[in-house]
């Protein structure tokens, strides 16, 4: 019998792009996984483990099993979860950005005798707790949109729900410094947000932005286009415009801008590119990049659902195989990619009236 020719391979279009070079979801399905769990390596495990305040405002919006933050608080335009998953990937990142600044807790050339700071978004409140610790003589007021801080902290801290969004409930000139970080995809006004914090300021006091932005970037053209790194930047960009909550906080230099239309001066900027997993042979970004990539695994899906799902309207499957792809690919130490921070701060004038 003659031996048969294997069936031709089907064929099939290139996927067509949508706004923003966004791939279609389905593309994701027909793609083939480079690498398995086999190939993960996280370095040391960090975990932290905190339990939430009890109150009212507990409860929580659910979306595919995840809790999100209450609408009693905020109108719903909130995109990451607050539940223990998250929660975790959040300490671990105010790990991985101590060792970024070389353990130091801020930036801003703080005198030891400051009487009031507030940490606007203060999440897990781990960095208000350290900054309670080293300024013990200092009032520190942690403010978020959900109860999720430990209850047992320094007797010097306290945190209260509030939107930062809105105006804020705190009176003029009543703060010696005003902290911020990881806003980004959060805040609809950053002029405005500035402006509350320039108010509150006392003259002389100091606003510190620690920020950060959703494209990974490389150096070595080592995310190709289309690759999932690519594709997770550009659909959280347009989202971002659906949302009327940009992610690119940095590419668009909010921070700098608005703090100076704010009235402060003697601004400084300081950048730093965070590899994301150990690719990099220093030995301080290597460990970074390890505690980086813990940080995202510990919650590809958390970061992505609300924007993947309710804003760009992707299902779970199509959620489920794009994470999976993501993982891979963060997993790749050929991949060189990092993403960038941003801190700046600067000083409300002496003469501010």
């Amino acid at each position: 019998m003659a031996e048969q020719e294997p069936a031709a391979a089907p064929t099939s279009s290139p996927p067509t792009e949508q706004a923003g070079g966004i791939l279609p979801p389905e593309h994701w399905a027909q793609q083939r996984l480079e690498f398995d769990d086999a190939d993960s390596s996280l370095g040391e495990d960090v975990h932290s483990s905190t339990a939430s305040l009890s109150s009212s405002i507990l409860q929580y919006r659910t979306l595919q099993g995840r809790t999100f933050h209450s609408e009693r608080v905020t109108d719903g335009q909130y995109w990451s979860p607050n539940d223990a998953k998250h929660t975790e990937s959040m300490d671990i990142i105010h790990h991985f950005l101590l060792l970024a600044l070389d353990g130091k807790l801020y930036r801003t050339p703080l005198k030891k005798d400051i009487a009031r700071a507030l940490d606007i978004g203060t999440g897990t409140g781990l960095w208000a707790i350290d900054f309670a610790d080293e300024f013990p003589d200092c009032e520190v007021i942690g403010t978020d949109i959900s109860p999720i801080q430990p209850s047992w902290v320094p007797p010097n801290v306290r945190f209260e729900i509030e939107d930062a969004t809105k105006t804020w409930t705190y009176p003029d000139n009543s703060f010696d410094y005003v902290h911020m970080r990881y806003l980004f995809g959060s805040i609809a006004d950053w002029d405005e947000l500035y402006r509350e914090a320039y108010r509150v300021c006392k003259p002389g006091g100091w606003i510190e932005s620690f920020d950060t932005s959703a494209k990974f970037g490389s150096d070595d053209d080592s995310i190709p286009e289309g690759s999932p790194m690519d594709q997770w930047y550009k659909v959280f960009k347009e989202g971002g415009k659906k949302f009327s909550r940009t992610f690119m906080v940095t590419e668009e230099d909010l921070q700098r801008k608005g703090i100076e239309a704010a009235g402060f001066i003697n601004q400084e900027v300081w950048d730093y590119k965070i590899p994301v997993n150990g690719w990099s042979e220093n030995p301080k970004d290597k460990e970074l990049g390890m505690y980086a990539q813990l940080a995202v695994e510990q919650d590809i899906e958390g970061y992505i659902l609300y924007m993947w799902s309710q804003v760009m309207g992707w299902s779970a499957k199509e959620i489920q195989v794009f994470v999976a792809h993501f993982r891979s690919q963060l997993r790749d130490r050929s991949c060189h990619a990092y993403f960038s921070v941003r801190c700046v701060h600067a000083q409300k004038p002496l003469d501010a009236a």
